[in-house]
């Protein structure tokens, strides 16, 4: 392992238990990230691209299983820290960009609350500072407006709007690692590229 080594990944297996077979999704990978290196999976649909994200934050989905392999981040492992740590560790050592914007915000809470929440959980910034950091970080991803847009909910915004939004809530605490899962899919071509820029 590099001494640049943020995040190692050792003969992962994720596999989803089913009816008389096993759905082996991710059969035995192993990767290595070093600090303010930016690594692409490029795979079809059903790959395992989207899980490999996911079981890094420890949030596979319902059925999912981690049945080996070693994730190491900053010399953790995280496969054996407690629930506690975890948490603690997302969103402010690791930021996650959904694939779906509308089923990753909640959608009972406006918009500058949630990225106000990651400031408030893992930074201590006074009230104050955290409301301008929630403006900055809106104006930082292009969106107009960005004091009447804490005030909406993500059902109003459009897709490309909510992408941003979750984009902005990702990097809001200055995470060390940044999970991406088709972050620019709904953006327009200029904007894909100011956003690859601000990732950077």
């Amino acid at each position: 392992m590099s001494s640049l080594s943020l995040l190692r990944i050792e003969n992962l297996k994720v596999y989803f238990p089913g009816e008389g077979a096993v759905n082996k999704v991710i059969n035995g990978l192993s990767l290595e990230i070093e600090e303010s290196q930016i690594l692409a999976l490029v795979g079809g649909s059903g790959a395992g691209k989207t899980l490999t994200g996911l079981s890094i934050l420890r949030l596979l989905p319902t059925g999912a299983k981690i049945i080996e392999g070693r994730i190491i981040f900053k010399n953790q492992d995280l496969l054996q820290i407690g629930e506690d740590q975890m948490r603690a560790i997302r969103g402010k050592d690791m930021g996650m960009v959904f694939q779906e914007p509308l089923s990753a915000l909640n959608p009972l809470f406006t918009i500058g609350y949630q990225i106000e929440e990651v400031l408030k959980f893992h930074t201590s910034m006074r009230k104050a500072e955290r409301k301008k950091r929630v403006l900055d970080l809106l104006e930082t991803v292009g969106i107009p407006d960005p004091r009447r847009i804490v005030l909406d909910y993500p059902y109003q915004l459009s897709g490309g709007m909510r992408q941003r939004v979750m984009i902005a809530q990702a990097i809001a605490a200055n995470p060390k690692l940044i999970i991406a899962d088709e972050p620019t899919s709904n953006l327009d071509v200029t904007l894909q590229a100011q956003i690859m820029e601000l990732f950077r």
